[in-house]
């Protein structure tokens, strides 16, 4: 489906039915990236996955705002049209980590829960060389131009050591002149300097939330030191799996996540059932 989000055009996927789940994907990928994880949720949740705004098949103005302030504003804006209006489960990944993670530092009241993989929310994170490379101008525009079909799948080929490439050949197919621009301004826009202050605030929050890192090893982008630096109450490390995680292992992540949400509704029926009994056993 579409989605009008301010001045952005957005394609999600929005299935199924119960609490509701927010799932942000990475660069350069699309919603698609969940496509093996959205089904077994489905059934029990309500599954919500945007292309982000100018990714995949999703449009956006070229001067769209991709400051911290201005994700957080844009996941906001989303949730409100999607007539959202109680608490949602937040699940990120890559470049989906800033958009998420700012918009809970700005509205933890609007967050039940927080799943991490492979992002980045460190003022002391360095990027890797093709993010060096892309924030060059002239030098980004170039490397853009020059990356073939062939090259790009070496290059995830190098970063992952399960996808498919099936998988591979699908994202390169979403990655239009207009994506590669918005990928060199996401880039150019996100000085990991900036995360200054967010992240101390992103820990707090996260030490009132449920929240877990699913965090893949074999990733050439971000170290394995980066997930413990969340504040995230667990932190479970994948030692075989690359970058792309949600899409290398998605049955092991799809199953870890409905455990995760079921000790969520157990804890919270628990909760329910302690509070109804309270005035009748005289429990102030």
């Amino acid at each position: 489906m579409a989605l009008s989000v301010g001045r952005t055009r957005i394609h999600l996927v929005d299935e199924g039915q119960g609490p509701p789940i927010l799932f942000l994907h990475g660069n350069p990928d699309s919603s698609e990236v969940w496509g093996g994880i959205l089904p077994r949720l489905s059934p029990h949740h309500r599954c919500i996955a945007p292309d982000l705004p100018g990714f995949g098949r999703s449009t956006a103005p070229d001067d769209v705002d991709y400051s911290l302030a201005g994700m957080a504003d844009w996941v906001d804006r989303l949730v409100t049209a999607l007539g959202i209006d109680e608490p949602l489960h937040l699940v990120v990944h890559d470049i989906g980590g800033p958009f998420g993670l700012a918009w809970a530092v700005r509205h933890p009241g609007k967050v039940r829960s927080v799943v991490i993989t492979n992002t980045v929310f460190a003022s002391d994170y360095r990027w890797h060389q093709f993010g060096r490379l892309w924030r060059m101008p002239v030098i980004g525009e170039l490397v853009q131009a020059l990356t073939s079909r062939r090259g790009f799948t070496r290059e995830l080929r190098r970063a992952s050591r399960k996808l498919t490439r099936e998988q591979i050949h699908r994202t390169y197919d979403l990655i239009t002149p207009s994506v590669k621009r918005m990928m060199l301004r996401w880039y150019r826009a996100t000085d990991p300097r900036h995360f200054a202050g967010w992240e101390d605030e992103l820990r707090l929050v996260l030490a009132d939330k449920p929240s877990l890192v699913l965090w893949a090893d074999h990733d050439p982008y971000i170290a394995a030191r980066f997930a413990d630096r969340f504040g995230a109450a667990a932190v479970e490390h994948h030692p075989d799996s690359g970058h792309w995680l949600p899409a290398e292992e998605p049955a092991a992540v799809a199953q870890r996540l409905e455990r995760f949400y079921a000790t969520q509704a157990e804890v919270a029926r628990l909760a329910r059932q302690t509070a109804m009994a309270a005035p009748e056993s005289g429990v102030a």
